[in-house]
C-alpha cells in the first residue's frame, strides 16, 4: 500500500525527503508550516487517509483528536528527553520529536561593528534586522519580548493576561524594528527573513539552526558572524520547540507508517539534520557529527547554551494555534499602520479569553 505522507517543506527541510523517496510513499502535501497545518486539519477533519505527517510539538494538541498515541510503538530512547517530553500531550507520546528549533543571531561583520545585546539597544541602533512579519514566527517574537521584559501572557491557570505595558512594549519594538528594514517585512515568512540576510537586504537576523547550510554556502559566508539572541530587559529568552512526526488515525497502513518513522528517526537520519545544522533530538547522532569550522563551533555553542538557558515554549492547549493566528493577524497590523501597539494588544486578549477561556 503506497503511503500518504504530508510534509513540511523548504531549505531547512528537505535534504532529509530522499528517505521518504525511497519508501512506496506519495507526498500529498509539501508545504511551510502554517500552510502544512491547514492542509492536514482539514483532510484529517474530512477523514481522509494520511499516513504520516510532518508535525510540531506546538500543533500536537490541536490535532491530538486526529492523532495515534506512539507510546510502545516508537522507540524514543536515543532521543533527547526534554525534546521527547515536549512532544507529550496528557500523558501521550502523540509524536516523535525530529529536531529541536531554536533562534540565534547573525549579523554581518562588515556592517554591524558593536552587535547590540538587548532588544532596546538593537531597535534603537537603527541596524536592518529580519524577522518573520507574520504567522507563528511573528507570534513567537512577540512573545519572546514580553517574556524577555519580564512580563507573561497567561497565568499559572493558563488564562490569557496579554493586555499589559509588557505586551504593548513588545508591539511597539516589532514596530520600531520593522521600521528599520525593508517596507515588505510584514509579508515574510521564516524563508524570507534567510533570503533577505544572505541577499544583504537585511543587517542581521534571527535565524533557526536549519538555516546554516544555507549561511555556509553563501557568498555572505566569510563575514556572518553568530551571536546570542538579543535579551529582554529581565531576561534572554527564544521561543521554540520540536518539529516532529506523527500517525493519525486515518492510516491506512500502520506497519509502513512506523517502519517510515523509524527510518526517519534512525542515527543516520538525525546526522542528516545535523549536517545541515539542525539541532536533532537524537543525542548520538548530534555527538557524532562534528563541526565543520570555527564559526560553525561558535555557532553550535551559542546555540546550545540557548536551548540550556534560554528557550521558552508555548502552553499545551488544544485551541492554542487559533488565538496564535489571531495573534499574528493583530501584530501585523501594527506592523503596517493599521492598528495602534495598544489595540493590537487588546484584539489579542479578546480573542484569547474567547479561545481559551
Amino acid at each position: 500500500m503506497t503511503l500518504r505522507v504530508a510534509l513540511v517543506g523548504g531549505p531547512m527541510y528537505d535534504h532529509l525527503y530522499s528517505i521518504v523517496r525511497s519508501f512506496d510513499a506519495e507526498v500529498v502535501v509539501h508545504a511551510d508550516h502554517p500552510t502544512l497545518n491547514r492542509e492536514v486539519a482539514a483532510r484529517l477533519h474530512a477523514g481522509e487517509r494520511l499516513d504520516v505527517i510532518s508535525t510540531h510539538s506546538k500543533y500536537a494538541p490541536s490535532q491530538a483528536q486526529w492523532l495515534t498515541p506512539l507510546d510502545h510503538l516508537i522507540d524514543t530512547s536515543g532521543l533527547a528527553p526534554l525534546a521527547v517530553d515536549l512532544c507529550r500531550f496528557d500523558g501521550q507520546q502523540f509524536c516523535v520529536p525530529r529536531l529541536i528549533d531554536v533562534r540565534i543571531m547573525w549579523a554581518r561583520a562588515d556592517r554591524v561593528e558593536m552587535v547590540p545585546d538587548t532588544w532596546h539597544e538593537l531597535a534603537s541602533s537603527g541596524i536592518a534586522y529580519g524577522f518573520p512579519g507574520r504567522e507563528s514566527g511573528l507570534f513567537g517574537t512577540f512573545f519572546e519580548l514580553v517574556v524577555g521584559a519580564g512580563g507573561q501572557l497567561f497565568d499559572a491557570n493558563g488564562a490569557p493576561t496579554i493586555n499589559s505595558p509588557e505586551a504593548v512594549a513588545a508591539v511597539e519594538t516589532l514596530c520600531r524594528l520593522a521600521a528599520n528594514a525593508p517596507s515588505d517585512l510584514p509579508e515574510w515568512h521564516y524563508d524570507q527573513v534567510d533570503a533577505a540576510l544572505l541577499s544583504g537586504r537585511v543587517d542581521a537576523a534571527g535565524a533557526w539552526p536549519g538555516a546554516w547550510g544555507s549561511i555556509r554556502e553563501s557568498a555572505l559566508a566569510e563575514v556572518l558572524r553568530p551571536h546570542p539572541y538579543p535579551a529582554g530587559s529581565v531576561r534572554r529568552v527564544s521561543y521554540a520547540g520540536c518539529h516532529a512526526w506523527a500517525v493519525p488515525q486515518t492510516c491506512g497502513d500502520t506497519t509502513g507508517a512506523l517502519a517510515l518513522i523509524e527510518a526517519l528517526t534512525q542515527q543516520s537520519a538525525h546526522e542528516l539534520d545535523a549536517r545541515h545544522g539542525s539541532v536533532c533530538a537524537h543525542v548520538d547522532a548530534f555527538a557524532a557529527v562534528e563541526p565543520d569550522s570555527d564559526l560553525d563551533r561558535q555557532r553550535r555553542a551559542i546555540t546550545a547554551r540557548t536551548i540550556s538557558e534560554s528557550m521558552i515554549t508555548y502552553p499545551p492547549h488544544p485551541r492554542f494555534p487559533e488565538l496564535e493566528d489571531a495573534a499574528w493577524a493583530a501584530i501585523n497590523g501594527a506592523l503596517r499602520g493599521s492598528c495602534s501597539p495598544s489595540e493590537a494588544v487588546s484584539t489579542m486578549q479578546t480573542v484569547a479569553e474567547r479561545v481559551l477561556t
